[in-house]
């Protein structure tokens, strides 16, 4: 589906290469994109960014995650831009008509207090083999160090492999090789690596033959405690967990140890099990294990971080709280949206719910608190398919490598009693947001034409106090009364820069009829927009 563009690469990152003829001519090359004097990463005060670019060319940014237009605000060179907060800063250089592809760095901006704990926490890495993965974990891990330059832990939270009971346990040595690589070429020599076993892993004697016993260092049932700078760390088997009685013991007997330990007194206990337990993050969708639930409840202490999904993290609801705190993973292979969307592509709209992009927590303990950051570690815009195949491994350099997936969120265990603690959680159901999204625009929405010379409705993506998840479509022919479209459409939030308008086609436009559209924003809680509407002909 290729539409007259009305706004300047705001609907894509990928930009065509200009032919033989035109890159002679400054007024049709391409611009490469800018680069800047700091690089993304985590830092202890603000910073100063200058960008550098083509001469005649000029440098516009944005700090709210969306694709620079012609409209967005230009750098003047000489004037830094300053970063005072955590911040997804996209610039693009602009010549003419023509722009750079947009590249996009995240900065976390945090004060000189030093945290007892850092960790990394990662799940779903789906390594299939060194050909796909090598150059994909050389980025991730650039990034990775970039946050953490030592981390104290990487946690993977399980499927480390593809297996499918077909014989593929093998495969762990791949990733051992590919992780151990990783972590000598960043010096991380000091780093512990934590693994959970998933239901993509193989069997437990797979695992523990892959890695080096620190990895894994089970006693039989695939569940063992880790000592991380004084932090516990528990890890639990989810595959088993409801039917292993004498994990279920072990676990509340540590858990009860732990908590009743006065110097552990405003600490978490950090819990990684593969899948997701009951009534917890994103709704319980792919939920299991009801009996986790039941034995984290007594302890508000526990932060349970699970994967399995691959739900992303850009969605506030990967992180829940009534007993105890609930923490989705994200995905590192891609990510997930919940199923019955539709999401504009080369093609038209299509059902689709995943994304070719990979995710991970950043997570610091302090003595009054747990921050945990979320970061993409590729999140450029990419259909899931290709020539019709479906395929995640794309390859790097990411134009959004380091890049925010949302606001850090704060855990906070105040309180003398499991009772106070609890009363003090703050992303309880009770508390969940209600602010509806709002087109900014006086004319959110307009008429496009393809190059085939068909009809499309193009939406000016609405804005959120946190993210508008997607858009309710509709529009009837008036002329016949007929619907032509109505549909669920994603607002492409799990790419980076988000793309500034979305094209919805209309199927079998013809000329002279009357069209009525009407358009919803809605966030992931709800939340709704009031209606945009417009009435145009073909």
């Amino acid at each position: 589906m290729r539409l007259t563009p009305l706004v300047i690469a705001a609907t894509s990152v990928a930009l065509v290469a200009p032919t033989a003829a035109q890159a002679h001519s400054p007024a049709t090359h391409i611009p490469a994109a800018p680069g800047v004097s700091v690089p993304g990463g985590r830092y202890e005060h603000s910073v100063e960014l200058n960008f550098r670019a083509e001469r005649g060319t000029t440098v516009r940014y944005t700090l709210d995650g969306t694709t620079p237009t012609r409209d967005s605000r230009a750098y003047s060179p000489g004037r830094p831009l300053r970063i005072k907060k955590d911040t997804n800063v996209t610039a693009a250089a602009f010549r003419g008509g023509l722009s750079s592809v947009p590249v996009a760095r995240g900065y976390l901006i945090k004060s000189r207090e030093k945290p007892l704990a850092r960790l990394v926490v990662m799940s779903d890495v789906h390594v299939g083999s060194h050909a796909t993965a090598d150059k994909k974990y050389e980025s991730f891990f650039d990034t990775i160090g970039s946050i953490f330059p030592r981390p104290d832990a990487i946690l993977s939270n399980g499927d480390m492999i593809n297996d499918n009971g077909d014989g593929k346990g093998p495969d762990h040595r791949i990733v051992s090789e590919i992780f151990q690589t990783e972590l000598a070429r960043k010096g991380m020599t000091g780093t512990r690596l934590l693994i959970s076993n998933g239901n993509h892993d193989a069997s437990l004697a797979a695992i523990r033959a892959g890695y080096p016993r620190a990895w894994f260092p089970d006693s039989g049932g695939g569940y063992y405690e880790s000592d991380v700078k004084g932090l516990h760390v528990l890890t639990v088997n989810t595959e088993t967990y409801d039917s292993d009685t004498a994990q279920r013991t072990w676990l509340k007997k540590r858990l009860a140890e732990i908590t009743a330990d006065r110097a552990q007194k405003g600490k978490p206990v950090l819990v990684q099990g593969h899948r997701p337990t009951t009534g917890t993050t994103m709704d319980g969708q792919q939920a299991a294990n009801p009996r986790l639930a039941e034995d984290l409840s007594a302890f508000p202490q526990a932060i349970l971080f699970s994967g399995h999904s691959h739900l992303n993290i850009d969605d506030d609801r990967s992180i829940h709280q009534r007993d105890f705190t609930s923490v989705n993973d994200g995905s590192m292979s891609y990510v997930e949206v919940d199923h019955g969307y539709q999401a504009v592509t080369e093609d038209g709209l299509a059902d689709r719910f995943e994304t070719p992009t990979a995710q991970a927590l950043f997570v610091e303990v302090y003595k009054d608190r747990t921050e945990i950051a979320r970061v993409n570690m590729a999140a450029d815009k990419h259909d899931i398919y290709t020539g019709g195949q479906w395929s995640a491994n794309w390859q790097p350099p990411y134009a959004s490598a380091g890049t925010l997936a949302g606001s850090t969120w704060t855990v906070r265990l105040k309180g003398s009693t499991s009772r106070q603690i609890k009363d003090n959680f703050r992303y309880t159901d009770s508390a969940r947001n209600t602010v509806a999204p709002k087109f900014t625009t006086r004319t959110p929405l307009s008429r496009v034409h393809d190059a085939e010379g068909g009809t499309a409705l193009r939406i000016a993506q609405a804005e959120d106090d946190q993210m508008v998840h997607h858009y309710d479509v509709g529009i009837t022919d008036a002329t016949t009364g007929a619907p032509v479209v109505s549909s669920k459409v994603l607002s492409d939030f799990t790419f980076m820069p988000r793309p500034n308008t979305l094209d919805i086609p209309v199927p079998g436009a013809v000329r002279g009829h009357r069209y009525v559209a009407r358009v919803v924003a809605v966030d992931a809680y709800g939340n709704a927009s009031p209606a945009a509407s417009l009435t145009f002909r073909k």
